[in-house]
């Protein structure tokens, strides 16, 4: 049984923080009502399109399981169709700039007197402050939660990551909190505000950079390669490559063929439980013994000519082949997989974690999946809507419009033009 069946969820979303959210929920079965501008919808629908006069992927892989609802929220009609669905609804999500649901009319007070029920969930930039009227985007994000100033070398400048963790990260914490608030309201009987600022969501998974801002309090970070480079730190956490954020002493190495191939590369760590197999295995035995690289705190002074010797030996083998060897060892070592290796690994098909799905516009695509696997209610992830594709549906099985009220609200212009539906 789908886990949220019965959750009705009102997604006033859009781009992908909001959107990442009220997918995830989809995917546990919440009817997700998502409202767009009549003849235009999500921006997304239209940006970085590669099949002409389709969506774009950019939408389609943020808004699968949902259902499509377009809405003139200016117009009286369209207010009152709002009001109805705020009644019906269980969940209000929204990220639009600060003020906006205010202006609209729907702001958290008045959202309360239609629905007390009703919980309000929201993605800002920044929680309240200084910047709380700023707009943010995923790598203001990353750079005013803390990634940005400890991602990349220490001699360079700061870096953003691939991952979407302003974005998408927050989206996630989001989902979060809406789940914990329906829990509490089937005690309390009551909805409440669920707020999730971008930079609150990057600055949670940074937690281990704000540990090591404190630890300089003490000396130097050991672990980090400019420890042993005798580099001195500063009064902040410094960029640190790509040392391991763990303690263990880490770094991504060349493999085979890496002269050719951008992501021949292994990461490799220097447990300590694992250093006798590390020695053995690339051809140190004698390091085993020797006081000057037996102990970890031996090593901390040594870990460029360590991680030499190591490359040495990965760059014999493929980064595939370091783990077949390295694994059965108990050696932690991860290959760096490119995304067109990983969009064919057949194991991340069959668990769900990428989906090909059918779209009657753009044909069959590869999505991402349900990243949270529950073992009673596996998710099935559909395609994402056409603009206004559910229309009719949302308004008479939701909201009871029927006959001549079904034409009034098409006439008032509230819902735009009756769209082409989707092919069957």
């Amino acid at each position: 049984m789908e886990a949220l069946k019965g959750v009705k969820i009102l997604d006033f979303t859009h781009v992908q923080s909001g959107p990442t959210c009220t997918q995830l929920l989809a995917w546990f079965g919440a009817d997700v009502i998502k409202v767009e501008r009549p003849g235009v919808g999500d921006a997304t629908r239209k940006q970085l399109v590669d099949v002409p006069g389709a969506d774009s992927l950019y939408f389609t892989m943020l808004n699968h399981n949902k259902r499509s609802l377009t809405l003139n929220t200016k117009n009286e009609t369209g207010k009152e169709v709002l009001t109805r669905l705020v009644k019906e609804c269980d969940v209000l999500v929204e990220n639009f700039a600060p003020g906006a649901m205010e202006r609209m009319g729907f702001g958290w007070e008045q959202i309360q007197a239609i629905n007390p029920r009703m919980i309000m969930a929201s993605v800002k930039g920044f929680g309240p402050g200084p910047f709380e009227d700023c707009k943010v985007y995923e790598n203001i994000a990353q750079c005013a939660g803390g990634a940005a100033s400890t991602t990349g070398f220490n001699d360079g400048v700061p870096l953003v990551t691939g991952a979407q963790i302003g974005d998408s990260g927050t989206g996630l914490h989001l989902a979060l909190g809406i789940v914990t608030a329906l829990y509490h309201r089937t005690h309390s009987g009551k909805g409440q505000r669920v707020l999730a600022s971008m930079q609150d969501g990057v600055l949670n998974l940074c937690r281990v950079k704000l540990r090591d801002q404190q630890r300089l309090a003490a000396g130097p970070l050991t672990e980090y390669s400019q420890h042993g480079e005798g580099t001195p730190f500063g009064d902040t956490t410094p960029r640190a490559g790509n040392d391991s954020g763990g303690g263990q002493p880490g770094r991504i190495l060349k493999c085979k063929g890496w002269e050719q191939d951008p992501n021949a590369y292994t990461y490799f760590i220097t447990q300590a439980a694992a250093w006798p197999k590390i020695c053995d295995a690339i051809g140190k035995p004698e390091w085993k013994e020797d006081p000057d690289y037996a102990t970890p705190n031996a090593r901390l002074t040594r870990l460029n000519e360590v991680f030499g010797a190591i490359e040495d030996w990965t760059m014999t083998k493929s980064k595939y082949e370091v783990m077949d060897i390295c694994n059965p060892l108990d050696i932690p070592v991860g290959p760096i997989l490119s995304m067109k290796e990983i969009a064919a690994e057949q194991s991340l098909r069959d668990t769900g974690t990428i989906v090909e799905v059918d779209h009657p516009e753009r044909g069959a695509y590869l999505t991402v999946g349900c990243p949270v696997k529950l073992s009673a209610s596996p998710a099935d992830v559909q395609r994402s809507p056409l603009l206004g594709e559910h229309n009719d549906e949302i308004l008479r099985d939701v909201l009871g419009y029927d006959g001549e009220d079904l034409e009034a609200v098409w006439n008032s212009g509230a819902v735009g033009d009756r769209p082409a539906q989707a092919a069957e």
